[in-house]
């Protein structure tokens, strides 16, 4: 039964616009998809999805096209911007299985999820208070599930984020638009708030960074054949010292060429 207490958490800034989650929402698409499957009824949340519904319902459309039978929800604590999800639906046609709720970390929901999407929603707790957030959001996860949360700059070219699933953090993948990527340690900006302050010589998220800068500076000649092929190399090569996940999903060169490199929880924390 869905509680009426009053929701947990903070109102965020809401900042969204089209597209900006696609990068999570493919990583999602393609590595999540034995969760997604193995439920009866499954349920996704889209936690804290901001000033408009945008988003909420890009993350249904992309899902449902690889699981049919998903619901999501998207949660806000603000009532206005529930009212505009709704204002959505009413605008938009009815969705089946996409429904907008009032509600917070507590997650109002009739069954435990097998996702839970929570993006750029703890940038402005400190990092006690996010540990907190990912204990309590995993404990609610179905048997299987998996929380993924992260943040993204405004327009989504510069996403990092970590993978939960009820026994903790497993994995943290880093994804960018490569043409506007200077170097790999740009992206320490968008780490979550778990690791953000972290990001300090002598611990192993700096190191990484480091590490795959240097690959990336070893990595220049392929330049000439784009920013992709220059990427691709400089994972290869931080694959020798570090444990990316060379296996598809979520590992592989055909995540690579989307920009995207994913290695354990445990190399950065």
């Amino acid at each position: 039964m869905v509680g009426t207490r009053k929701p947990q958490g903070e109102v965020t800034r809401g900042t969204t616009a089209p597209n900006r989650l696609r990068r999570v929402d493919r990583w999602i698409a393609a590595t999540q998809l034995a969760p997604l499957r193995a439920a009866e009824h499954p349920l996704a949340v889209d936690l804290g999805y901001g000033a408009s519904p945008v988003t909420t319902f890009e993350l249904y459309a992309r899902l449902r096209a690889v699981s049919p039978g998903l619901e999501v929800t998207g949660i806000e604590i603000d009532p206005e911007r529930v009212a505009a999800g709704e204002a959505f639906l009413d605008a938009t046609g009815p969705h089946e299985g996409l429904t907008f709720r009032r509600g917070g970390f507590e997650l109002p929901v009739p069954r435990p999820p097998v996702l839970i999407r929570a993006f750029n929603v703890l940038r402005q707790y400190d990092e006690a208070a996010a540990w907190r957030a990912w204990d309590d959001l995993r404990a609610r996860l179905a048997p299987g599930g998996v929380l993924v949360e992260g943040t993204c700059d405004e327009i989504g070219r510069r996403a990092v984020w970590a993978a939960l699933d009820r026994n903790g953090p497993q994995t943290i993948t880093f994804a960018a638009h490569l043409p506007t990527l200077p170097r790999p340690s740009a992206l320490a900006e968008r780490l979550p708030k778990t690791l953000i302050h972290r990001n300090v010589p002598g611990e192993p998220v700096h190191d990484l960074l480091a590490a795959f800068d240097r690959c990336w500076a070893t990595a220049a000649p392929h330049s000439a054949f784009g920013p992709r092929a220059r990427w691709i190399e400089a994972v290869r090569l931080l694959a020798r010292t570090h444990p990316v996940l060379t296996s598809p999903p979520p590992g592989g060169r055909r995540r690579w060429r989307l920009g995207e490199v994913t290695l354990p929880w445990t190399t950065v924390f």
